[in-house]
């Protein structure tokens, strides 16, 4: 018998806000543990919550941007449950009555539905040390946004895939970084197989806080093998949470599964029901940034880049940021930024582990090297050598071309020397090109570039040896 996934995700991810979800403490990553809190993200006796306006505005800025409904009334719920990082042994969350329902996200040209989109605040954070376990608050009231996916992913790669677009998505929406190694972007995985073509669902079984989207895609594949063998061996799934140990690539039990119900959820009593007005989710929608799949459409139609091309720039926010930055300084050519940004650039900042953003190279510095290449001044090679220079010493492309002398030789009558002389140094393959063995050009125009040392215009080099075949 043959089995298929059903896969549904809820994600949690940190909004980019100054401050926390209930009181004004700073939330910051890295701090000294415990130095971030004050009574009220303690759940000290007599502390009051109040709702951090922003949190709730980058809340509506998600919303919008995965294509829900944001609702005008939502309600605070307290979901109880203890763990040593939750100080009031209750977390504000929303259940009943969220923020926003009924979105979706287009992956290869598929939609997966959005089922939820509700505000909440972060617990602390379990540090284990050994036999000990310390815990550190700091983390504790940080705004979430947790995103509830229907059941609408059938593979670990489009699960991987739908993942990549949303992080995406919610940094273009400047609500998150969503940074999977600061923890700013969580996720749990529901799993369940049935019977191929079967419309019935199986036992669902929950893996918790995966960390990364490589390893979202090994929890599920493991997942998938150890439900498969039991079902085919005529067991039963039970329906638990389990742990993914990226060290081994196996899930392993944590504990039976909580139902709604064992959280107890109750409207906040500290808290007015969430009222937000027509008008102001139109004044946030109408300040919308430009989204991916925007500005992957536009780079196609105004710098008429490929779709591979526009994908990798929008794929990488800032890569893109930095293409347009560099377009700001010399426009003359889109393209040719373009490829030296993707091939060249990018070539040398994965060689060093570096991200965009690190690079040493400026978007000015770029566009400086783009504009010599395209008048003419410096070939690709001569090119690929300024970069690289530019990449260690960070000066300036012209800077680095008069120093070295490494100025392209464009002189017709000087280049047209060379190459009588690299014809008269080689007669045999001369006589063989006038003939018509035309596959001679590349032998003739390699020796041209070596005796130059790789500063003659190749394009003039090609046009002066053609000229002669055409005699």
């Amino acid at each position: 018998m043959e089995f298929e996934p059903v896969i549904g995700l809820e994600i949690h991810v940190q909004l980019d806000t100054k401050t926390k979800m209930f009181c004004s403490c700073p939330v910051e990553f890295g701090a000294e543990p415990n130095t971030l809190v004050c009574p009220v993200c303690l759940g000290l006796p007599g502390s009051l919550p109040v709702v951090n306006k922003k949190a709730v505005e980058y809340a509506i800025r998600a919303a919008l941007a995965l294509n829900c409904k944001v609702h005008e009334f939502s309600v605070f719920a307290r979901k109880n449950y203890f763990y040593p990082d939750l100080p009031k042994g209750y977390q504000i969350s929303q259940y009943e009555q969220p923020l926003a329902t009924d979105g979706w996200v287009e992956v290869n040209g598929k939609r997966v539905r959005i089922r939820r989109l509700h505000l909440e605040e972060d617990a602390g954070k379990n540090i284990h040390e050994g036999s000990k376990t310390y815990v550190d608050l700091n983390r504790a009231g940080t705004p979430l946004i947790e995103i509830v996916t229907e059941p609408d992913i059938d593979s670990p790669e489009m699960a991987r895939e739908f993942l990549e677009t949303l992080r995406n998505t919610l940094r273009y929406a400047g609500v998150s970084k969503a940074d999977m190694e600061k923890g700013q972007l969580r996720c749990d995985i529901n799993l369940s197989l049935r019977p191929k073509g079967s419309k019935d669902l199986g036992t669902k079984v929950e893996i918790k806080n995966v960390n990364s989207f490589r390893f979202v895609q090994k929890a599920i594949e493991s997942e998938i093998k150890r439900q498969t063998k039991i079902l085919l061996s005529g067991g039963k799934i039970v329906q638990e949470t389990r742990t993914f140990d990226p060290s081994t690539g196996l899930t392993h039990p944590m504990r039976t599964k909580e139902e709604a119900e064992d959280y107890r959820y109750f409207p906040d009593p500290d808290l007015l029901p969430l009222v937000v007005s027509k008008e102001w989710i139109e004044e946030i929608k109408n300040s919308m940034p430009e989204l991916p799949h925007q500005r992957l459409e536009r780079f196609i139609r105004e710098y008429a880049l490929t779709p591979y091309e526009a994908k990798v720039l929008t794929d990488i926010k800032e890569a893109g940021d930095f293409f347009e930055a560099s377009l700001s300084f010399y426009d003359k050519d889109p393209k040719l930024t373009s490829n030296w940004l993707l091939n060249d650039l990018f070539g040398l900042l994965r060689e060093r582990n570096l991200s965009i953003e690190q690079s040493p190279v400026s978007p000015e510095r770029l566009a400086q090297l783009v504009k010599l290449i395209k008048e003419g001044v410096l070939s690709s090679k001569l090119g690929k050598e300024v970069l690289s220079e530019m990449f260690v010493s960070g000066e300036d492309p012209q800077t680095i071309v008069e120093k070295k002398g490494l100025k392209q030789v464009s002189d017709e009558n000087t280049i047209r020397e060379v190459v009588q002389q690299v014809f008269n140094a080689h007669p045999n393959e001369y006589q063989r090109l006038k003939s018509g063995e035309d596959k001679l050009i590349g032998f003739f125009v390699g020796q041209v570039m070596k005796a130059t040392k790789g500063k003659a215009n190749p394009q003039l080099v090609n046009k002066l040896i053609s000229e002669v075949i055409s005699k």
